[in-house]
């Protein structure tokens, strides 16, 4: 589908192309900080679909494809779907020659993008949200047989942009935000369930200071199914502390068959 006007620009209001490129430099900017991750989750993916042996594949949270094996992919797998709210146009170039992927912008979290941007229009700096109650949060559909399923680094980002949107708007305690995180986590986790899928997931942001003090922050809070294929690594997110004034970040990742 191609987003009308009205659309694009509520994304761009609530920041998702500024999110989409800040993304590749924050890559760029890392030099080999990423690598392992990547390499790891491309890997996985591999791994994971030798086992399925699908005829088709649904990436959700294709983004920039820096963590999918996608030449892999299109050479064993007959068709693969692309799902992002916003693709990157580098990535809508690069897939062009390939007839077995498509490209497909969807909102992952099933139209609560759209459902925060309505409910919250009318509240400001003065006139704040008081709570999240009047907020539906649905449950991502495909209107097609999605095969395989691959959430790709995206569960705990979901919120992200949603939660920054409405800390402008709101005097809503974190205990709630928190709440509204894990809904919102778990529904993503609902659809997969349904699907033979594949999730590739941060679950703990570890924060290293100047002093050498270490704090890990929950970053997955929903309750993620037993599975017999698991593994785990870390994600060297941030080594030069960009971030966090010049504190080092890493998240614990896990990759998991569902």
């Amino acid at each position: 589908m191609t987003y009308n006007t009205s659309y694009r620009i509520m994304l761009t209001r609530m920041g998702y192309y500024n999110y989409q490129s800040g993304l590749i430099y924050r890559y760029l900017n890392q030099d080999s900080g990423w690598e392992k991750h990547l390499e790891n989750s491309r890997r996985f993916i591999i791994k994971a679909l030798e086992y399925y042996k699908p005829e088709k594949v649904t990436v959700l949270g294709s983004g920039w494809l820096l963590d999918l094996p996608l030449t892999e992919l299109a050479e064993s797998v007959p068709r693969i779907s692309l799902v992002d709210i916003v693709h990157p146009p580098d990535v809508i170039t690069q897939v062009g020659h390939l007839n077995n992927v498509e490209i497909v912008e969807q909102d992952i979290t099933g139209g609560l993008v759209e459902e925060v941007w309505q409910k919250t229009g009318s509240y400001n700096f003065i006139n704040k949200l008081s709570s999240l109650e009047q907020i539906n949060i649905p449950e991502y559909k495909s209107k097609v047989d999605p095969g395989v399923v691959i959430s790709l680094n995206i569960l705990t980002q979901l919120e992200s942009l949603l939660i920054r949107f409405l800390k402008k708007r709101s005097k809503i305690k974190e205990e709630e935000f928190n709440l509204f995180r894990t809904r919102i986590q778990k529904k993503h986790i609902d659809f997969l369930r349904k699907h033979r899928s594949v999730l590739i997931s941060d679950y703990s942001e570890v924060i290293t200071d100047r002093s050498g003090g270490v704090t890990a922050i929950p970053t997955l809070l929903a309750d993620l199914p037993p599975s017999q294929f698991r593994e785990e690594w870390t994600w060297n997110f941030d080594p030069a502390g960009a971030d966090f004034y010049n504190s080092r970040s890493q998240f614990r990742v896990v990759a998991t068959i569902i």
